[in-house]
């Protein structure tokens, strides 16, 4: 691989100041599943806009790679320099200030270092919520949220994370800083470059900072599992939720019987709502303000439920531990499959109307191959985002499937294509799903793309590899 020139590296140190630049570790080399390893040596570590402006203007005139750096727990691999050019890290860990808060505008500047968690919590002090919500949170950090347009568990509601931000702050690839940050709601001047910012992966700039959205904080909620005995109830469910209920919806989760089996297994200390696990359940939340007669409204809707036969029972927490219970188990799940050690691992997107479908025609597919395959099959339900995780036989390792791999991923993702869907739902493309994104994307889409990189990045410094190749 080629090494840094010295001279760039002893410029870089100077400019970076004092706890600015370190050698790289090993966990800023490596990606959350374990399957990648970078080669970036060295760590931009600023502490400032201004300074990371200074460091990227003088990667740009080196031809330098520059990989932006979070919290390190993306899963495509986008954080990694993979090829033989060589490359630098920029990290974010210094940036981490609430720059500011307004109840008034209802908006927190937070800076890209910042952890998701630190944000949430600065929010609810001001009894506000910032409503961004994933199983990384205590790690992940904004600016890693932004760069990948991170989704969670509240999409249904508040939206993307694209949606939750009103500005942002960030150093094009000449060293250049745009200035974002306003808290404005409607800002009609020209082309919209926060947008074509977020969810870039860090190859057209490097955001360094942002202006979020807040909500008045939840003052009750209402939260519930139901049994059932199939995805299509669960649409079928969410259609009449939303229409007696509405926004009140916070949450909706679809969990598969095969990913509460495995918690059983590997995590027995948590609490099992019903045993043995139902085939399928649904995990409802409901959230409003004080005056909302939330708890009688949800059991009153979840009762014509029953009398419908969409569901199969509901179990209505009754305190905030019986709620903590409940999300528990769902947060647990990835950690469970990591336990178990997944063959495939599929973040997808399909039309709602086309969930049941996909469900159903991916699980024979699997079931065609090998039927002793097990299926966890999770996630985002109301906003058509699900988790199709492939694991081995009982007794067997995932190693005993390596062949089988690339099969099972290719099935899979043309189904999802042939039902409307796309292969990356809030993970990204980063370097793992390039190949896919080749495969599946719209010809003219990736044209544009392609003249936007080359047009505000002309010398592929930023984040080369990641969602084009290199």
């Amino acid at each position: 691989m080629k090494t840094i020139p010295s001279q760039v590296l002893e410029d870089l140190k100077n400019l970076a100041g004092k706890n600015g630049f370190r050698a790289a570790s090993p966990g800023d080399v490596s990606d959350a599943r374990k399957r990648y390893t970078g080669n970036s040596q060295h760590v931009l570590r600023p502490a400032d806009t201004a300074t990371g402006a200074k460091l990227i203007a003088r990667c740009s005139d080196a031809g330098l790679a520059t990989i932006p750096l979070g919290g390190g727990t993306g899963l495509v691999a986008g954080h990694l320099g993979l090829g033989d050019r060589a490359s630098i890290l920029f990290s974010t860990e210094r940036m981490n200030r609430i720059r500011q808060i307004s109840t008034q505008d209802r908006n927190i500047v937070a800076e890209a270092g910042a952890v998701l968690a630190t944000v949430q919590a600065a929010a609810a002090e001001q009894n506000m919520l910032f409503p961004l919500s994933l199983a990384a949170e205590g790690s992940c950090t904004i600016g890693g949220n932004l760069a990948t347009n991170a989704g969670g568990v509240q999409v249904l509601r508040y939206g993307n994370t694209r949606d939750l931000v009103l500005g942002i702050e960030a150093i094009m690839p000449n060293g250049d800083i745009m200035h974002g940050l306003s808290p404005l709601r409607k800002n009609n001047t020209g082309y919209d470059i926060k947008n074509l910012l977020i969810g870039s992966e860090g190859t057209l700039g490097l955001i360094t900072a942002a202006s979020l959205k807040l909500y008045p904080a939840a003052q009750q909620n209402a939260t519930a599992l139901c049994p059932i005995s199939s995805p299509e109830k669960a649409l079928q469910l969410l259609s009449l939720l939303q229409s007696e209920l509405g926004e009140f919806i916070t949450a909706f989760e679809l969990i598969s019987g095969q990913g509460l089996s495995f918690l059983a297994e590997h995590f027995p200390q948590l609490k099992q709502a019903i045993t043995p696990p139902p085939p399928w359940s649904v995990l409802i939340e409901m959230s409003g303000g004080a005056k909302i007669p939330l708890q009688g409204l949800t059991e009153e809707v979840l009762g014509d439920a029953l009398v419908q036969e969409l569901i199969l029972d509901a179990i209505i927490c009754q305190s905030a531990q019986q709620r903590q219970q409940l999300w528990d188990l769902r947060e647990h799940i990835p950690l469970g499959n990591a336990q178990v050690g997944a063959i495939v691992s599929c973040d997808i997107s399909v039309p709602l109307s086309a969930l049941s479908t996909f469900i159903d025609r991916a699980t024979a597919k699997i079931q065609a191959l090998d039927p002793a395959l097990r299926i966890n099959c999770f996630g985002h339900v109301g906003d058509g985002n699900l988790h199709f995780n492939v694991f081995p036989a009982i007794g067997s390792k995932r190693e005993s499937y390596r062949n089988m791999g690339a099969t099972l991923r290719q099935d899979i993702y043309d189904l999802v294509d042939q039902l409307g869907g796309v292969f990356s739902a809030e993970h990204g493309v980063g370097r793992d799903k390039i190949n896919e994104l080749q495969r599946y994307g719209d010809a003219t889409r990736l044209a544009v793309m392609g003249c936007i990189k080359k047009s505000l990045d002309p010398n592929n410094v930023f984040n080369p590899g990641a969602i084009f190749p290199d």
